[in-house]
């Protein structure tokens, strides 16, 4: 590596963005050289701009305080500056959409956290470890918006990350049918207790949007990339149900599969635990050396105790049992604001860098 990449962050005074900003402090491919907010925050250092609202748990690195804070409208300062973006802003879907595809034009890599562009047919949405292949339409994106180095990648909803790794894992014996009930923490929110104290002693089982992201993203996940756009798969069918609990960080969720050939619960375990995908063949700096972690103990993973496991980039799994309605039923858990947001974003951008895209 001949130099550490310059990125931006879009949204950088929010949690997701303040999660961006420690996930980089010192990383060996990407340095911090911009970051943008809204008007209000514009024109502030850092530090100034975000004030009493630093939501983590972790402390403000040093060398992002003095950062002048920009408006993220200034597109063009900010491509001067930067050779990618990772995109966190809080904005209606449509602005965040014209946003994007404004910096990608701009010849700035976009790598968002938001939902805008998912659904967009050219834009590849990755979860690095189970399609890495499809960062290839991106060649096809930059003839649509006409650049050169532009260009837009996502990430997908941070509920999935938990469910969907450990039946990629067992994709060979063909799920079919599959059942997923998140229990979502309050970060996914953008909230801590303090900002939240109606959820202390309280769960709410509607979450607006993410019951049909649930059912329908993993399905352009598994999809293949056919005349220029990516094909959602045709299966397995997903029906999902999402609660909001009072856990400040750590998304669970409780999954039931059936599949077309059943496997032992030996051979599921196995699967599990041999599970590689690209960042672990590759050695990317971020990701887990084990990606999936099964847990004996009747009572784990627990959100305090596991959500953490490989520095908050693994998945945790426990409970796996026969069921009498499904094939199998088992537990997974994973950290929503690491592996589901900044840190699947960063492992990312280091995918993107290995393959080139962002030279």
């Amino acid at each position: 590596m001949d130099r550490r990449l310059k990125v931006g962050i879009l949204g950088g005074t929010g949690m997701v963005g303040q999660r961006f900003i420690t996930l980089l402090d010192n990383h060996p491919w990407f340095e911090v050289v911009s970051i943008a907010a809204s008007e209000r925050s514009a024109g502030m250092p850092y530090e100034e701009a975000v004030g009493g609202r630093w939501k983590l748990d972790v402390q403000m690195p040093e060398s992002v305080k003095n950062i002048m804070v920009r408006n993220v409208n200034d597109i063009s300062k900010i491509a001067d500056e930067v050779d990618m973006v990772f995109c966190a802003v809080d904005m209606k879907k449509e602005e965040i959409k014209e946003l994007e595809e404004k910096y990608a034009r701009a010849e700035v890599a976009v790598v968002s956290n938001n939902s805008a562009h998912r659904w967009t047919e050219d834009v590849p949405m990755v979860i690095p470890e189970i399609n890495p292949q499809h960062v290839s339409i991106i060649e096809t994106q930059r003839k649509r918006l006409g650049t050169k180095k532009g260009f837009i990648s996502v990430k997908s909803n941070c509920s999935l990350q938990s469910y969907v790794p450990p039946l990629h894992a067992l994709m060979g014996y063909q799920p079919e049918k599959v059942l997923a009930c998140t229990y979502q923490a309050i970060s996914g929110a953008g909230k801590t207790f303090g900002d939240w104290p109606e959820i202390t002693d309280n769960v709410i089982p509607y979450i607006g949007g993410e019951e049909e992201k649930s059912e329908r993203e993993p399905l352009k996940i598994w999809g293949r990339i056919e005349g220029g756009k990516i094909v959602n798969a045709s299966g397995p069918v997903i029906s999902a149900q999402c609660y909001r609990v009072p856990v400040l960080d750590g998304h669970m969720a409780a999954v039931y599969a059936t599949f077309k050939n059943k496997p032992s619960r030996d051979e599921i375990l196995s699967c599990w635990k041999e599970f590689k995908g690209k960042p672990q063949i590759l050695k990317l700096p971020s990701a887990p050396s084990q990606f999936l972690t099964y847990f004996d103990q009747p009572d784990r993973p627990q959100s305090r105790f596991e959500r953490n496991v490989e520095k908050g980039m693994g998945i945790s799994l426990g409970r796996l049992r026969d069921d009498c309605l499904f094939d199998y039923k088992f537990v997974c858990l994973s950290h929503n604001t690491i592996r589901g947001a900044a840190g699947g974003g960063v492992l990312m951008a280091e995918l993107l860098k290995a393959e080139g895209y962002l030279d």
